[in-house]
């Protein structure tokens, strides 16, 4: 091979391996489409400044089931919270506020709630701002759809061996140092 030919033949394999290696990155940071997060979403991860709000018995330790746009920058939230150990049906709407993707309920509180990033088939980012007899306190949350399961099963996964590590000890207590 000439070394014009050679020099190419490495450009060529170079910008494949670039090709290869660049992660396709579908994350949705603004200008939401609030249409496209309609339907079923599974709690993934609750995050707060104030724990015991989210620990168990908490008053904001909720569990998404569905998510509906009502077309006008409104979302409704069918959500479930465990009292007194019965599992309660909340109905959540949440209206919209001046700013996109930032909307406004009343639930224990009244709560500012924005989507920071999602790629509406498999996660969504909420974070939510609680104000209530003038204490305010921070939630994030995550969510994420059945989608996966349905993508295990096309590789050739059986439901049966997809395990929901939200519902198994993690050993927590062990992570940085602790004891277990």
């Amino acid at each position: 091979l000439s070394p014009t030919k050679m020099t190419l033949l490495l450009l060529c394999l170079g910008l494949t391996l670039i090709c290869a290696q660049e992660e396709e990155n579908n994350a949705v940071t603004s200008n939401f489409d609030l249409s496209k997060i309609s339907g079923e979403w599974y709690s993934v991860l609750l995050v707060s400044d104030c724990r015991e709000k989210i620990e168990e018995d908490g008053s904001m330790r909720v569990f998404v089931e569905h998510i509906d746009y009502l077309g006008d920058s409104s979302l409704t939230f069918k959500l479930h919270e465990i009292e007194n150990g019965t599992c309660t049906e909340i109905n959540l709407a949440c209206k919209p506020t001046e700013k996109n993707a930032i909307c406004s309920a009343d639930y224990k509180g009244r709560n500012v709630v924005d989507i920071l990033e999602t790629d509406y088939d498999n996660y969504i980012y909420f974070y939510n701002k609680n104000f209530k007899n003038g204490e305010t306190f921070l939630l994030l949350e995550l969510y994420g759809r059945e989608r996966f399961v349905k993508y295990c099963e096309e590789h050739g996964i059986v439901k049966e061996n997809i395990f929901d590590l939200t519902k198994v000890d993690r050993c927590l207590q062990a992570r940085d140092g602790g004891a277990a």
